[in-house]
């Protein structure tokens, strides 16, 4: 089962046991969370489309680890003004384990 579920103004294409990092999530590590804007569930050719959520439909998620990801420069430059300024920062996350999918017909 194929299922678009909506965390953190993302949107992530999911199914059972996949492992996926969404901004950072409150709750420790094996702590289970339930993602309920579930935008879309399909298997085959039986298709769910949300408006703009699927009623009933949710997805169990498992909290693997919290950590940061790579360091996201940003680099400013003004040409013959002698202005160069970088700056980074390094965006945290949760990584998350899809345990399981619900879609009630509704």
């Amino acid at each position: 089962m194929v299922t678009i579920v909506e965390q953190g103004g993302f949107q992530y294409k999911v199914s059972e046991g996949d492992t996926i990092n969404v901004p950072l999530v409150n709750g420790e590590k094996g702590d289970e969370i339930t993602l309920d804007r579930v935008l879309l569930v399909g298997e085959g050719d039986a298709v769910t489309v949300g408006t703009p959520t699927v009623e009933g439909a949710e997805v169990k998620a498992k909290i693997l680890d919290h950590g940061k990801s790579k360091k996201v420069l940003v680099m400013k430059k003004k040409r013959r003004k002698d202005y160069k300024l970088k700056k980074g920062h390094r965006q945290d996350y949760t990584q998350l384990q899809i345990t399981s999918i619900s879609a009630q017909a509704g």
